[in-house]
């Protein structure tokens, strides 16, 4: 995504709808800045960092503060036009050098805790996702040099107040917000504007020549294509939540080969004939796994822990505890099945598949074996 990227509106009933940035960009640039004032021993008030989609910002910085070997500094959130429970409210970093070598992130008041399995994150540990937290490691290293080592403190004293309005407590993340974002950029929800910008992709790629398409919901399902399956993301085009839509549009492109790729936690509802799969609209996740262990003569004690589970990541545990692996191949078998009945009209239907994986990249199942489908996509 290039800096224009960020500064082209999105439309929405012919308003211009603005793009803002993630709480995983204000703790990078909080962190980023906060290391470069302990190093000058002056304070900054404006810095610029890539985020994880290309995109450069420039962003205001405020409360900048140095004592010694420690500085603190603060990013206003920006979520843009977006509803978004953390607009508005300032992200800190404090950052201590020493002379170890390594750089260990924190989570202070504000930033919630993880107290249950399932977001990919342990126990214990401050809400701070994989893509952050990559960020402002890699941001902190390049401002103090490879042999230094620093302590940053992630903290944001709304937090705990801000978070009641998310459904973090639903997920097990106690006590504030999560930091978080793949891209580091908001995206306002402007649903047919947004949903005709993945359509045109689609026809972008079908004018090159493609005819097989992976849809995936969002970053993660791209890199897991890339990394583990060896396809060339060129044949990936993300559906966001709009399952339904997308596959209609590939359909009507002509596309001969779709394969839907993503976590159990998207892709469960479209077992469930959920064609739309944002939480707002319908989820189902949890009954619709257990309706399918129970099909496969799953015992009442693992369908009730299963059902007692916050996610699909979080069941997985009990699932291999019991010997029930091979839910994913039956789900992923079912998810094409209800693609099936959904162009159940259509003269020449694609062929369908579906990959599932975990949040650690590995594959959980597959309507058909992962390396044929790998071979057939390679059009």
């Amino acid at each position: 995504m290039s800096d224009q990227a960020f500064d082209s509106p999105v439309w929405h009933n012919g308003k211009a709808l603005r793009k803002g940035y993630t709480t995983g960009s204000c703790a990078t640039a909080a962190a980023k800045v906060a290391a470069l004032m302990v190093l000058r021993q002056h304070l900054i008030h404006q810095i610029s960092i890539v985020t994880p989609s290309g995109v450069t910002l420039c962003l205001n910085v405020e409360s900048p503060h140095i004592e010694g070997q420690q500085a603190i500094a603060a990013i206003r959130k920006d979520g843009g036009d977006d509803v978004d429970a953390t607009h508005g409210m300032l992200i800190f970093a404090r950052v201590t050098l020493n002379n170890s070598g390594k750089i260990a992130l924190l989570g202070g008041e504000g930033v919630g805790t993880v107290t249950r399995k399932g977001i990919g994150l342990p126990i214990g540990s401050p809400a701070i996702n994989r893509t952050p937290r990559h960020t402002i490691e890699a941001a902190v290293r390049e401002a103090i040099g490879p042999t230094r080592g620093a302590d940053i403190e992630i903290f944001a004293p709304e937090g705990e107040e801000r978070a009641q309005k998310t459904y973090n407590s639903r997920l097990g993340i106690l006590g504030g917000i999560s930091i978080i974002g793949t891209t580091g950029i908001v995206t306002p929800m402007s649903e047919e504007s947004w949903k005709r910008s993945l359509s045109l992709e689609l026809e972008i790629k079908r004018a090159e020549g493609l005819d097989c398409v992976v849809l995936v919901p969002g970053n993660h399902g791209e890199r897991f294509v890339r990394e583990q399956m060896g396809i060339d993301t060129v044949v990936v085009v993300t559906m966001s939540n709009f399952v339904g839509y997308m596959i209609e549009e590939a359909v009507r492109l002509g596309f001969r080969h779709i394969v839907l790729v993503g976590h159990p936690g998207k892709l469960i509802k479209i077992a469930a004939g959920i064609f739309h799969t944002h939480s707002h609209i319908a989820d189902a996740r949890m009954e619709t796994l257990v309706a399918h262990l129970a099909l496969l003569g799953a015992p009442l004690e693992l369908l009730k822990e299963v059902s007692e589970c916050d996610t699909t990541e979080a069941a997985m545990e009990p699932i291999a505890a019991r010997g029930f692996e091979h839910i994913y191949n039956h789900l992923a078998e079912r998810i094409c099945l209800r693609v099936m009945q959904m162009l159940r009209f259509t003269q020449k239907p694609p062929v369908c598949d579906a990959i599932m994986f975990s949040f650690d990249n590995q594959v959980l199942g597959s309507s058909r074996p992962v390396d044929v489908i790998a071979r057939e996509l390679q059009c």
